[in-house]
């Protein structure tokens, strides 16, 4: 059985976990905490992130993009990029989006403080980080909501790679208590709906000793 090296605290982990589970794909599900060196995880990927996916044959994929691309070209069915190149464009656009600005501005300054922190134990959360990452949300929901008012999904009428790149990353926020759905309807209900399918029920089973989510993360109706 293929084997995922992962760690429930990283947005791209939990990517690949999606991926997964959109594809209807079995793995055997390894934490490991990136934050500890660890020889071994380091022969599989040099840079120490996750996530990392080994195949029965040995074959090794690591980072998150690189893996939900490989399994969606290995298992095209459902199609997560899309079979026309414009769809493609923009899906990989919305991807680096979420993978990249919305990590910074958002899943950083509130999961990465509020949550990042208190397990690795390295500091005390930035008061500061988490006001901007407050402020900066609401710049975010208000263009998943624009996103979706044309479409049902982020990228057309069905949920792409950018829709698990984007729930990624809004579901660790949300573990956190900190994405304001009341001020945010139509983003409420585009993640009502990516909440509901299959490939996020191992997600919503996450916890942490002490660690408590949100009242509300696990529940599809919320």
């Amino acid at each position: 059985m293929r084997t995922l090296y992962h760690h429930w605290l990283h947005p791209g982990a939990r990517l690949a976990r999606l991926v997964l589970g959109e594809k209807g794909l079995e793995a055997e599900e390894r934490v490991v905490r990136p934050w500890i060196r660890d020889e071994t995880f380091l022969a599989l990927n040099p840079s120490g992130e996750v996530p990392v996916l080994v195949e029965t044959d040995g074959t090794t994929v690591a980072e998150a993009v690189a893996v939900a691309e490989y399994l969606d070209e290995l298992y095209p069915d459902p199609p997560l990029l899309g079979a026309d190149p414009v769809i493609r464009a923009e899906v990989r656009r919305l991807v680096a989006w979420f993978g990249d600005k919305f990590r910074r501005e958002v899943t950083d300054p509130l999961a990465g403080e509020k949550l990042v922190t208190r397990v690795t134990g390295n500091r005390a959360p930035d008061s500061r980080a988490i006001r901007a990452g407050r402020a900066n949300i609401h710049i975010h929901l208000r263009y998943i909501a624009w996103l979706t008012e044309r479409n049902r999904w982020l990228v057309g009428p069905r949920p792409t790679l950018a829709d698990l790149m984007a729930g990624a990353h809004v579901s660790l926020v949300d573990y956190a208590g900190d994405v304001p759905w009341d001020d945010h309807p139509a983003a409420r209900e585009w993640y009502m709906l990516l909440k509901c399918r299959p490939c996020f029920r191992g997600l919503l089973g996450d916890a942490e000793p002490g660690l408590r989510p949100a009242a509300h993360y696990a529940d599809l109706d919320f």
